[in-house]
């Protein structure tokens, strides 16, 4: 490897975090509940919980971030541009990136038409950009399931990245057709979701990250380590307490750069 981060930092942490909404009449395949409701059934106790994400969860989050001077890359459902346009400017006067995470949670662009694909990039740059203030070059898809066409639609809407690839440990640039546009793995070692979801303490996503830290410190090569919590997850006290104390370990290390995923792909864009 012949670059390193700028700065010469020898770790790159992008803190992710996920304000995710789904369609009137749907709701989230995951909850606390672990019993399911019989096929057809709509269930409100998912939806309520979600919406913990957009109505309170996402304003802790951001208060952890500015208490240690950290910029986050934020996955916003274009739908909540619609619902709560002030949650989403929020974001955004904060200093952080809003990326596009499709309209909602339910559209996943591997299931569109190449067609439809084009009319919710649209759809979902032009509600993100008016409800932020600034423009949206960044996407992440659903479940990180794009469709082979999706990085060439994304180009073509002047999107410079998106991040559902799971291939490599770095970031790359990828030709397609006439233009580029920079892949930008996302790991899920330090995600609260399966904390979440297999019951474990949000502690020990705090050693997760210590962890994926100290094997980054000892590589000979430039690394890279994503931070991923859920508005609705990691928003609620406890879980906001031990991102604050991941953010804080990040903010002390003299070898790290907190970059954005934008910021990440303006890096890769003017390397050789």
């Amino acid at each position: 490897m012949t670059w390193q981060w700028p700065g010469g930092k020898r770790v790159a942490v992008v803190f992710n975090v996920c304000l995710e909404a789904w369609s009137d009449g749907k709701a989230p395949g995951i909850s606390p509940m672990g019993n399911p409701l019989p096929a057809g059934a709509l269930d409100t106790m998912a939806i309520s919980w979600a919406a913990y994400g957009v109505k309170r969860g996402i304003y802790r989050l951001l208060d952890v971030l500015a208490a240690h001077g950290a910029k986050a890359s934020v996955m916003t459902s274009a739908i909540i541009a619609e619902r709560a346009p002030e949650a989403v400017r929020a974001v955004a006067d904060a200093g952080h990136e809003v990326l596009s995470h499709s309209y909602t949670m339910d559209v996943v662009p591997a299931l569109l038409s190449v067609e439809d694909n084009r009319k919710n990039i649209a759809r979902c740059t032009a509600l993100l950009r008016d409800a932020s203030g600034k423009p949206v070059v960044g996407w992440l898809s659903p479940r990180g399931t794009s469709g082979p066409d999706l990085p060439r639609l994304l180009a073509e809407a002047s999107y410079t990245w998106y991040g559902d690839v799971f291939d490599d440990d770095l970031p790359y640039v990828q030709q397609v057709g006439d233009l580029k546009i920079v892949a930008i793995p996302l790991a899920t070692d330090v995600n609260d979701m399966p904390f979440m979801k297999y019951g474990n303490p949000p502690k020990l996503m705090l050693e997760s990250f210590e962890e994926n830290l100290s094997i980054a410190r000892r590589s000979s090569e430039p690394a890279i380590i994503d931070v991923t919590v859920h508005a609705h997850i990691f928003g609620r006290p406890r879980g906001a307490h031990y991102f604050g104390e991941i953010v804080a370990r990040a903010a002390d290390g003299a070898d790290v750069w907190i970059a954005t995923r934008q910021q990440i792909a303006d890096f890769m864009l003017k390397q050789p």
